[in-house]
This record gives structure tokens, sequence and C-alpha cells, in this order.
């Protein structure tokens, strides 16, 4: 699979606010899996509602992978059998060019495109 251009991490606004005075973002993954989760764009809907079911808004950071100091590896997800790019250490803030905040539908699903 060919490494896309950009990629996506969903994170809370209240565990973003968390790194609000800092260069870069940890997810807890990062110390519980060594690693921070993203999706690539075809993936971040599905995503969404697989983890992020009850939320109402989530964060979406767009990613440019050129910018990125740490380590990027895109790797099989078994439960679902899709390559999935995975930050190997912090996120660099300044690798992130766009924040989009994505509210839940009536419905309670999310619908990105």
């Amino acid at each position: 699979m060919e490494a896309a251009a950009f990629f996506y991490h969903i994170v809370t606004p209240a565990q973003w606010q968390q790194y609000a005075d800092s260069i870069y973002y940890e997810a807890p993954s990062l110390q519980t899996e060594g690693f921070i989760h993203a999706s690539t764009a075809v993936q971040v809907a599905a995503t969404l509602n697989r983890y992020y079911k009850g939320e109402l808004t989530v964060l979406l950071l767009k990613i440019e992978a050129a910018k990125l100091n740490a380590e990027l590896k895109y790797e099989l997800a078994p439960s679902v059998n899709e390559l999935f790019p995975h930050i190997y250490g912090q996120l660099n803030k300044d690798a992130i060019i766009e924040i989009t905040e994505v509210q839940a539908a009536e419905d309670g699903q999310f619908y990105f495109s």
C-alpha cells in the first residue's frame, strides 16, 4: 500500500485540550500500545462510528505525513482486515494542517466524506 500524503487522527475536545500549551500531542494509546492510531480518509467514517459512538463532538486532525517527526507505519488491523496508519511517537503539532469539529447526527452516527 502506498502511503497517503495526508491521514487523520480523531480526538475528543477534552483530550485535545490537555495538550493546548504543548508543541506535541500524545494519545493514551502511545503509552498502552506503543503508537497513536490514525485513519486514511476512506476509513474515517467507519472509525468514528466504531470507536466514538456516544460522543457528540470529536475533532478530526488532518496530518501531513511529510511533516511528521515520528515514524509512520501502515499496519494491519485484523478485526477489519485493513491497513491503518500508526504513529510511533508523539505527534508534532506542526504536522497538523487542519482541525475539523465533527458532530454526531441526530441518529448518533458520524458522517464524513
